[in-house]
């Protein structure tokens, strides 16, 4: 489990862990870092992996400092049944609110997130509300996302530098993955096979995503992971009139839906129409029983936009 945490002052990279509340028997150091955006500087970015850990199993962990509060998490099952809450498009409303109390109810077990997390939209202080506002959450389960659009944030001439505060601030584990970038990998858990896809990056054949892709895909063994799930943000169906004919949509899908679909996907996940929608299976724009169900989550934020299997 990575655990990733944010002060304003110097405090060791540190997490104490163990099994037994105020009982830590294991610990593990990392790295500290920073980042600059325009006049805005981040505070101390703590990133720590712990482990191994046994499955579904609550442990007890304090950051940093010993006089720091305690918390406690669930690592995820090894093996069916497991539960996600998929929710995409979050900001930061009385809505995100409603629908992070609906998840918490839903006793799930990893969270997976499309895309457009704080909606920052460079406000750089709005990403330390947001880490504020899901944290009762993310600190309990596992939270897995790929990004949206409101993470780009790039100012032309003067911040040319996209994801910054993104890749700074929601590390992903894409090494393990042969991912070369924050912005796509893939994981697997309890039997179930997810890729994280980054609609605003290259995904051309000649781009380093798509041969990533490629590989992930040849090395899923559906014996050992026998659902396969893809999450992306922008979604290559959907019915929205405001949100047709986006190139990270239609040319996204353009160059990879054979690669989905040649490798049996099972399900696609998207946001950022803040609608929620589901598709039979589709392939090349025909019902197709070979093809993946597409669904599109809805909005977290302005409205409850959850889905949960």
């Amino acid at each position: 489990m990575r655990i990733t945490w944010i002060t304003d002052n110097s405090t060791p990279a540190t997490v104490k862990y163990g099994t037994s509340s105020g009982v830590y028997d294991s610990s593990a150091s990392g790295s500290v870092s920073s980042y600059k955006y325009v006049w805005y500087e981040s505070g101390e970015i703590h990133d720590v992996v712990i482990g191994p850990l046994k499955p579904n199993n609550v442990y007890y962990y304090r950051c940093g400092l010993d006089s720091s509060p305690e918390f406690s998490f669930k690592t995820a099952p090894a093996e069916f049944p497991i539960k996600f809450a998929v929710s995409g498009d979050l900001g930061q409303t009385d809505w995100t609110s409603s629908t992070l109390d609906h998840i918490e109810k839903s006793n799930y077990d990893v969270l997976l997130l499309p895309g457009d997390l704080s909606y920052a939209d460079l406000n750089q202080p709005l990403w330390d509300s947001f880490g504020r506002l899901v944290e009762p959450l993310a600190s309990k389960r596992p939270w897995m996302v790929t990004q949206g659009n409101h993470e780009i944030e790039k100012i032309p001439l003067i911040h040319k530098q996209p994801f910054t505060a993104y890749n700074a601030r929601w590390r992903m584990p894409y090494e393990q993955s042969g991912s070369d970038s924050n912005l796509y990998y893939s994981f697997e858990v309890a039997g179930v096979h997810v890729i994280m896809l980054g609609s605003y990056t290259d995904f051309d054949p000649n781009s380093t995503q798509y041969i990533w892709l490629q590989t992930d895909l040849k090395n899923v063994d559906r014996s050992r992971t026998p659902w396969l799930i893809v999450l992306i943000h922008a979604p290559w169906y959907n019915s929205n009139h405001a949100h047709q004919g986006e190139t990270e949509s239609v040319d996204m899908k353009k160059d990879m839906e054979d690669l989905l679909y040649q490798a049996r996907v099972d399900v696609v996940f998207a946001g950022h129409i803040h609608a929620y929608e589901r598709f039979i299976r589709v392939y090349k724009d025909q019902a197709d029983n070979c093809g993946p169900v597409y669904i599109n989550i809805g909005d977290g934020g302005n409205r409850e936009g959850l889905a949960t299997e």
